[in-house]
């Protein structure tokens, strides 16, 4: 079994009925299982909710930030927590029902043996996504192999947001240079990870459409993935990742 403590990072925004569902199915995965609410000031009271599920739970904890500023930089504040409490194993993970806690066991054991575990949407040629709008898989899928043909990292889903991360992964990275926020702020983290010479594994997951609250999908992500790969692959030239 890998050592250790693991800390889940859940960032929200106006999601309070996925949080009262989804933080009881993460901690029954692994007692060694911490999660951490990152809430943006939901006006919906995801942020006192979380507040009160913590003072009822001592594996669940919360971190407020005053504004939204978008998904890339909770986890960010997210990651910097966890490292400064020394968990050993670090993950992403969506508020809603897409990604599905009862893959976590299988990602800790895929920890043992590599440095960052990536839950994988298109694996071994299937497509493992239900529920989603054509478009929106058209995009993700055409996403994750747009960044791999440009940046010739060898992931199939670079795009995919649920992850875990050794803290030594995370400490190398040098967060603090981190730019991207949407789409683009998985496909950074992996490269500078793969970059760097940090190994990368794919497990198969179900990516199921979520059944309340909003997505945040936005034009607006998608641009900032279109051109930002290309700004990885220029600073890589030129070492300066």
């Amino acid at each position: 079994m890998s050592k250790g403590r693991f800390l889940v990072i859940i960032p929200t925004y106006n999601e309070l009925e996925n949080l009262l569902k989804k933080a009881p199915q993460v901690l029954i995965q692994d007692d060694r299982i911490d999660i951490l609410v990152v809430d943006d000031s939901s006006p919906d009271g995801t942020g006192d909710l979380a507040e009160r599920m913590a003072a009822e739970e001592t594996r669940i904890h919360v971190l407020h930030r005053t504004q939204r500023a978008g998904l890339g930089k909770a986890y960010l504040d997210g990651f910097n927590w966890g490292l400064s409490r020394h968990y050993d194993l670090l993950f992403e993970m969506d508020a809603d029902i897409s990604h599905a806690p009862d893959a976590l066991p299988l990602m800790i054991e895929a920890a043992q043996t590599s440095d960052v575990v990536i839950g994988s949407r298109y694996l071994h040629g299937r497509v493992t996504v239900s529920n989603w709008p054509m478009r929106r898989l058209l995009v993700s899928y055409f996403g994750s192999w747009y960044a791999r043909v440009i940046t010739r990292m060898p992931v199939r889903d670079a795009t995919g947001g649920y992850n875990c991360w050794h803290r030594e992964v995370l400490e190398s990275v040098k967060l603090d240079r981190v730019r991207s926020n949407g789409y683009a702020f998985q496909i950074e983290l992996k490269f500078r990870a793969w970059s760097r010479g940090f190994s990368l594994t794919e497990i198969p997951i179900l990516f199921t459409e979520r059944d309340s609250g909003e997505s945040k999908m936005s034009k607006k992500i998608v641009r900032e993935a279109v051109w930002r790969v290309w700004w990885l692959k220029i600073l890589h030239i030129f070492r300066q990742l």
